[in-house]
C-alpha cells in the first residue's frame, strides 16, 4: 500500500493534512517528528513526506529540528509553515521575523509549477510571524505575497518543496488541489485508498490481535463505538460480549434505542448495566471539566472490569477511539485541548491485556462510510455524535439530577424540532448546554430567576474545524419557546455562534 507520512511538529490541526491526502485517495499517517526512520518506511510503500506547522521559532533554543535521516529517504518532501522554515534552516537558508506578520485570508501569486497545477492563486490562509528571508542553495521562489516574498520554494532536482501558507484548512480554497498535485504529480501516487474499502483488512487485523481471546466491547450506541463493535462482532462472533452502561447522563430514550437495534435486530450479545447512581456519586461536588472526564473514564473501565468478570472474564476491551480523540488528547507534539475518555481519561492500571481500537486512525466521516459498508443503516451511522462522558460535559459546574433533567429535556426538544424542520442531514451536531448561569425573567405576572440554556449547532466534516450553523430564525424562535414553556427551571435560551477554533464543539 502506498502511503504519505505526515511528520508532526506540534501544530494543533495537523491531522487535517492527513485528511486532505486521504480525500485525494492516498493513505496518510501522522507520526511525531522524533519518529525513527523505520516507522516511516514500514507498513507500506513510502511515497512522500509532509512536514507540518508548529508553534516554535526555528531559530529559538530548543526548537524542533528536521530529523537528520529525512533527506536520505529519497522521496519528495513538502514543508508547510513551520515545516518550510525548518527545511530552509536545515539546508542553509535563513529564517527571521517578517517585517509584519500575516494572519487570515491573503492574496498570493503563483509561478508556473507542478505543485500549483490547475490553481488560480485567489487567496490562501496565512498564520505566521517568521518567514524565510534567504533561500537555501538550489531552491527557487515559486510563490509570493505582498508581505512574504518567499511564500513557497522548490528544489525540483531533489524534489523538495515548501509553502508558508496552510493548504490543509478550508480557508485555503485550492488547498485540496495542492495536495493532489503533490501526491500525484510529484510523488507519483496511483491513489484508490478509501475508508469504505477497509472492512476486510480491519476484520483480519482484529482476528489476529484477539486470537482466541474473549473480548468486551464498550458499546455506547454512538457512531464510533457501534462501528467498532460491529467490526469486532464480524471478526470473532460470539466471543464478543457488548456491555452498554447507563451512567445516568444519556439522552432521552438512548438506552432503549441502542438495545432495540444492536441486541434485538443484529443479534449481538449486549448486556445492560445501570450504573447511574455510581457515576453520579463519584461526580458529586466536581466542577472541573478535566476531572469530570477522568472520573468518568476511570469508572467506565472499572464497570467493564467488573462486568467482564461476571461474564467469565475477557482479555481485550474494544473502544471507538478515532483520530480527533487522539490529537485533542495531546498525542504526538500537539498541546492537550481536552482528555477524551477513550484516550486521556483512562486509568493506568487497566485490568485487560489490551485495547482493540480499529478506528483509531480514521476521521468521523471515514468511520461513517465504513459503517455503511458493513451494513449499519444510514440513519444510525449518521445519528448525532455523542461524547462518551455524555451530558456531563454539557453541564457547566457540578452534575445534579435536576440539571441533567433540564439539559436532557431541552436537548430532546431541540433534536425533535430540527428533525421536523428537515435539517438533520444539514447540521453536523446540535445539542443544548446547561450554562450554569441564572437570569431574571418574567412568567405570567411573576418574577423568575432560573437557568439559561444554550443551543449549539455546528457544521463540519471532520470535527477538527467547525462553523456554527445559521439556523432559520423561525426555527430558533420555536425551539426557544418550547424549551422555556416545557422545561421547568429554564427561563432563557441563547444561541452559541462560536466557530472551532477558537472554541471547541462541546463546552467542556
Amino acid at each position: 500500500m502506498e502511503k504519505i507520512i505526515v511528520l508532526d511538529f506540534g501544530g494543533q490541526y495537523n491531522q487535517l493534512i492527513a485528511r486532505r491526502v486521504r480525500e485525494a485517495g492516498v493513505y496518510a499517517e501522522v507520526l511525531p517528528y522524533t519518529a525513527v526512520p523505520e516507522r516511516l518506511t514500514s507498513g507500506g510503500e513510502l511515497m512522500g513526506v509532509i512536514l507540518t506547522g508548529g508553534p516554535d521559532s526555528v531559530y529559538a533554543e530548543g526548537a524542533k529540528q528536521l530529523p537528520g535521516y529525512l533527506l536520505e529517504l529519497g522521496v519528495p518532501i513538502l514543508g508547510i509553515c513551520y515545516g518550510m522554515q525548518a527545511l530552509a534552516c536545515h539546508l542553509g537558508g535563513a529564517v527571521a521575523p517578517a517585517k509584519a506578520g500575516e494572519f487570515g485570508h491573503t492574496p498570493i501569486h503563483y509561478a508556473a509549477h507542478p505543485l500549483f497545477a490547475d490553481m488560480t492563486g485567489d487567496h490562501v490562509w496565512m498564520n505566521h510571524v517568521d518567514a524565510v528571508q534567504q533561500l537555501p542553495e538550489g531552491f527557487s521562489t515559486i510563490a509570493g505575497t505582498d508581505l512574504c516574498p518567499i511564500a513557497a520554494m522548490a528544489d525540483d532536482g531533489r524534489r523538495l518543496y515548501a509553502v508558508q501558507f496552510h493548504p490543509e484548512v478550508h480557508h485555503t480554497p485550492e488547498g485540496p488541489q495542492l495536495f493532489k498535485n503533490f501526491v500525484f504529480n510529484i510523488c507519483g501516487c496511483k491513489g484508490g485508498w478509501a475508508a469504505e474499502n477497509l472492512a476486510d483488512s480491519l476484520i483480519a487485523q482484529i482476528r489476529t490481535q484477539a486470537g482466541d481471546s474473549r473480548v468486551i466491547s464498550a458499546l455506547s450506541g454512538g457512531v464510533d463505538s457501534s462501528v467498532a463493535s460491529v467490526l469486532v462482532h464480524k471478526a470473532i462472533g460470539d466471543r464478543l460480549k457488548c456491555i452498554f452502561v447507563d451512567h445516568g447522563m444519556l439522552r432521552h430514550n438512548e438506552a432503549r434505542e441502542v438495545l432495540t437495534f444492536y441486541r434485538d435486530e443484529l443479534g449481538m450479545d449486549v448486556h445492560f448495566v445501570d450504573a447511574s447512581e455510581r457515576f453520579l456519586s463519584k461526580l458529586k461536588g466536581v466542577t472541573d471539566p478535566e476531572q469530570k472526564r477522568k472520573i468518568i473514564g476511570t469508572e467506565f473501565i472499572r464497570v467493564f472490569e467488573e462486568e467482564a468478570k461476571k461474564l467469565g472474564g475477557a482479555d481485550y476491551l474494544v473502544q471507538g477511539t478515532i483520530y480527533p480523540d487522539v490529537i485533542e488528547s495531546g498525542a504526538g507534539s500537539a498541546a492537550v485541548i481536552k482528555s477524551h475518555h477513550n484516550v486521556g481519561g483512562l486509568p493506568k492500571n487497566v485490568d485487560f491485556k489490551g485495547l482493540i481500537e480499529p478506528l483509531r486512525t480514521l476521521f468521523k466521516d471515514e468511520v461513517r462510510a465504513l459503517g455503511e459498508s458493513i451494513g449499519i443503516p444510514h440513519h444510525l451511522v449518521w445519528r448525532q455524535p455523542f461524547p462518551g462522558p455524555g451530558l456531563a460535559v454539557r453541564i457547566i459546574g457540578e452534575i445534579t439530577p435536576e440539571k441533567l433533567e433540564i439539559v436532557r429535556h431541552s436537548d430532546y426538544i431541540f433534536r425533535t424540532e430540527v428533525a421536523q424542520a428537515g435539517l438533520e442531514s444539514a447540521i453536523w451536531q446540535y445539542f443544548t448546554v446547561y450554562t450554569g448561569v441564572r437570569s431574571v425573567g418574567v412568567m405570567g405576572d411573576d418574577r423568575t430567576y432560573d437557568s439559561v440554556v444554550a443551543l449549539r449547532a455546528v457544521t463540519s466534516t471532520d470535527a477538527m474545524t467547525v462553523e456554527f450553523s445559521e439556523l432559520p430564525y423561525p426555527l430558533l424562535r420555536k425551539i426557544s419557546s418550547r424549551i422555556i414553556n416545557e422545561v421547568p427551571g429554564c427561563n432563557r435560551v441563547v444561541y452559541d455562534i462560536t466557530s472551532k477554533p477558537p472554541g471547541t464543539i462541546e463546552w467542556e
